[in-house]
């Protein structure tokens, strides 16, 4: 007579601990999750150029005797147009060996290539067709790209940040009245922050008989933008 007892003890023990677990599922709350966009423009007040010297010679020290020569005269023409020093960072520096390939013949090696490039930041963009004019008189006949930037993007992404949420704040409301029920308090939020800068200049060789007149430059617009993901809690 008493196993029936423990039985039922048992099986009440197992519902009473199950019943805390049961009842938290029961009260998960319902959630509508919604991503927003903001974007603001800004034009840019920086940019970024590299630019140097390629140079050639029989051996690797003619060449590279060549390559600090020109490049001792693209920093002096630098620091003349006012680039500050912490504005100028080597970004590249390579010595390789040129040869010539004919068909059913092993390489002969022709001579060296030095090459040197420098990162230089121009803080004031109306400078910057001057400068690139100056760095190619001086002896620069590589320049590989130039890119732009807003030196200070806070404010812009701010706002960017408050157009995201109304985005989706937006999207989120239209959604709650089509099912018949309201938005409560927010649960989560997450943000992704891009910045598209204007496309840059082709990579290429520059002329050594680029004309005197400073070259034309066109800085655009930049576009930064705010991707924010809202969930908020279904009434």
């Amino acid at each position: 007579m008493l196993r029936p007892t423990f039985a039922a003890a048992a099986i009440a023990a197992t519902l009473a601990t199950a019943s805390p677990a049961l009842a938290q599922d029961a009260k998960m709350p319902r959630v509508i999750s919604l991503s927003g966009q903001g974007e603001v423009r800004r034009a840019p007040d920086i940019a970024f150029v590299t630019t140097g010297v390629l140079s050639q010679g029989a051996t690797a020290a003619q060449a590279l005797t060549a390559n600090t020569s020109a490049m001792n005269a693209l920093f002096a023409a630098l620091k003349d147009a006012g680039i500050a020093d912490k504005d100028v960072q080597t970004s590249n520096f390579m010595v390789q060996p040129r040869y010539n390939f004919q068909e059913n013949k092993a390489p002969e090696l022709v001579g060296y290539d030095v090459s040197n490039n420098v990162t230089v930041t121009v803080r004031k963009i109306a400078d910057l067709g001057a400068i690139l004019d100056k760095v190619v008189q001086a002896g620069s006949n590589q320049i590989n790209g130039i890119g732009f930037e807003v030196s200070e993007p806070a404010a812009s992404l701010d706002e960017a940040r408050k157009l995201a949420t109304q985005d989706a704040t937006r999207k989120a409301k239209i959604y709650a009245e089509a099912m018949g029920v309201s938005l409560g308090p927010v649960m989560s939020i997450s943000e992704g922050v891009s910045f598209a800068p204007p496309m840059p200049m082709a990579r290429g060789k520059v002329m050594m008989d680029a004309a005197a007149a400073p070259v034309p430059v066109a800085a655009g617009e930049q576009r930064l933008s705010v991707d924010v993901n809202i969930t908020w809690e279904i009434k």
